[in-house]
C-alpha cells in the first residue's frame, strides 16, 4: 500500500519519499486513518516501528485542512520522556511538513537548557508543541503557554514516562487540558500504570498492537560472546578492529561506566564519547551529533539512548553490560537494523551474568548460541541458574521466595496497586462514573 492510499496530501507524501520511506509500516497503516478521522488510539508499538510518522503525518494533515480564523492556538501537544526524543520528534515534524503551503509553527521544549529561548519561540503562539512534562509545566507557570485549546494530545513512550516518575506531572497537565480532545497513546509495553492511564484517558480507542512483529526483526543478527568482566574492553577493541565498524553504540549500566569505558577507548586511539543523564544538554546534543556525523566511532551510553533515538545506518550495538530489564534488551538492539538495513547486536556474557542472560532469552522466546573468541576465552566458572526468577526487572517473586526473604530480614517496598496509580493522576475534573475525554 502506498502512502497516498492513506489519504495524505501530495506535499506530505513528497516529504515522506524524500526521507526514503517506501511503504507504510503496520502501525502507520492502522494509525494514520484513525488519527485523521479523529479517533482515540491505543497503540502498542516497539521503538523502530515508525510510530512517530504514525501520529505526526495525520496531525499535520488535519492542521493543513483546518482553517485558522483567529490568533494561532496550540492544536497538538506531544509529551515525551526524554530531551533527545523531544528534539528528534520536533525535527521529524519539521521535515514532514516542509512542503506544506503553510508551515506549521513547531516548538520543542525540554529541561537542561535555558527556558528563555523556548519562551521567545512561543510568542505569537504555536501549532504543535513537543515537550517533556516538567519543562511544559514550567512554561505554563511562566504564562508562556496555555493548554485550553489543545485538540490532540499524544503520549509517546508512555511506559518510560511512568518509569521516569512523571505520573504527578501528567496529572497536573491533564487537568489543564480541555475535556473534549483527541488522545493518542503509544507505548512499547502496557504495565499497570500505563493500562490505568489508557482506561481513564481514552474513549472507544482504535487498538493497535504491532510489538511482536517489531520485536522479531530478522535484519538483526544477535550474538552472545562469553568473556570475563575484566577483559570486556580489550574484547571490544578487538571487535572494533576485526569488524571495521564505522560506528558502534555501546550500552553500559552506569553513568560512571560510560566515562570510564570511553576514556579507555580514547587512550587506545579510538574516537569515543560518553552519553548519560548527568551531562549538560549541550554536551548530550554534541555527543549525539558527532556520533551521527561519524566523528565518533563509538558512543558509550546508558539506557538513555535505548529509546526513541533514530541513528540511521548504525551497523552494530554492543551490550557491554546486560540490561537489567528484559524489555530494555529489545530497545537496545533495536537501535541497529533500522529502515531495512542489516545490523548486529552483541552481548557480553560473563559467569555472573550467564543466568540473567538466560532469563532474557526465556522472556523473548529465543536462544542465542554462546561464542568464545580466541584469546579471550573466559577463565571464570559459570554460575548456575538459581531457582528464583526474580532477577529481571518486573518479574514478580513467588510467595515462598518472599517468605524466605522476610525470615532473613530482607525488606522490599510494596509496589503501587493499579488503584494507587490511577489516583496519582489526580483527575480533578472527572465526575464519578463519567469517562474522561
Amino acid at each position: 500500500m502506498p502512502f497516498s492510499a492513506l489519504g495524505l496530501s501530495p506535499q506530505l507524501v513528497r516529504a515522506i519519499v524524500a526521507r526514503g520511506y517506501v511503504a507504510p509500516t503496520p502501525v502507520q497503516t492502522e494509525a494514520i486513518p484513525a488519527v485523521r478521522s479523529g479517533r482515540d488510539v491505543r497503540a502498542m508499538a516497539q521503538t523502530g516501528s515508525g510510530k512517530t510518522a504514525a501520529f505526526a503525518l495525520p496531525i499535520l494533515q488535519r492542521l493543513q485542512e483546518s482553517k485558522r480564523t483567529g490568533p494561532r492556538q496550540l492544536g497538538a501537544l506531544i509529551l515525551v520522556p526524554t530531551r533527545e526524543l523531544a528534539a528528534q520528534i520536533g525535527e521529524s515534524f519539521r521535515q514532514y511538513g516542509r512542503y506544506l503551503p503553510e508551515h506549521a509553527r513547531i516548538v520543542t521544549a525540554f529541561g537542561g537548557v535555558s527556558i528563555n529561548p523556548q519562551m521567545l519561540a512561543l510568542r505569537g503562539g504555536a501549532d504543535i508543541v513537543v515537550a517533556t512534562p516538567g519543562r511544559l509545566l514550567d512554561l505554563v507557570d511562566h504564562n508562556a503557554l496555555r493548554l485550553g485549546a489543545v485538540a490532540t494530545l499524544v503520549l509517546d513512550e508512555a511506559d518510560r514516562l511512568f518509569d521516569l516518575g512523571f505520573a504527578a506531572e501528567l496529572g497536573r497537565i491533564l487537568a489543564l487540558l480541555p475535556e473534549r480532545r483527541q488522545n493518542l497513546l503509544f507505548s512499547a509495553t502496557f504495565p499497570a500504570a500505563v493500562q490505568a492511564c489508557a482506561e481513564q484517558l481514552l474513549r472507544d480507542p482504535v487498538r493497535i498492537e504491532v510489538a511482536a512483529a517489531a520485536a522479531s526483526t530478522p535484519a538483526i543478527v544477535e550474538r552472545a560472546i562469553e568473556v570475563d568482566p575484566m577483559r570486556r574492553t580489550q574484547l571490544l577493541r578487538h571487535l572494533l578492529q576485526e569488524q571495521a565498524w564505522t560506528r558502534v553504540l555501546v550500552f553500559v549500566a552506569t553513568k560512571y561506566a560510560t566515562e570510564h569505558v570511553a576514556d579507555k577507548l580514547r587512550r587506545a586511539g579510538i574516537a569515543a564519547g560518553a552519553l548519560h543523564g548527568e551531562l549538560s544538554q549541550g554536551a548530550r546534543t554534541l555527543a549525539l551529533a558527532d556520533f551521527k556525523a561519524a566523528k565518533l566511532q563509538v558512543l558509550v551510553a546508558t539506557d538513555l539512548a535505548a529509546r526513541g533515538l533514530d541513528i540511521v545506518q548504525l551497523p552494530a550495538v554492543v551490550n557491554y553490560d546486560l540490561p537489567r530489564s528484559a524489555v530494555d534488551y529489545l530497545h537496545r538492539i533495536g537501535r541497529t537494523g533500522r529502515a531495512g538495513e542489516g545490523g548486529v547486536a552483541i552481548s557480553f556474557v560473563s559467569a555472573d551474568t550467564h543466568a540473567h542472560f538466560e532469563l532474557i532469552e526465556k522472556r523473548h522466546h529465543r536462544r542465542i548460541p554462546r561464542e568464545q573468541i580466541a584469546g579471550f576465552e573466559p577463565e571464570e566458572t559459570t554460575v548456575p541458574l538459581a531457582p528464583s526468577t526474580g532477577g529481571v526487572k518486573g518479574k514478580r517473586k513467588s510467595k515462598k521466595d518472599r517468605l524466605r526473604e522476610a525470615a532473613a530480614g530482607v525488606v522490599h517496598p510494596r509496589p503501587a496497586t493499579p488503584t494507587q496509580l490511577e489516583n496519582s493522576f489526580r483527575w480533578h475534573r472527572m465526575p464519578p462514573g463519567r469517562p474522561r475525554r
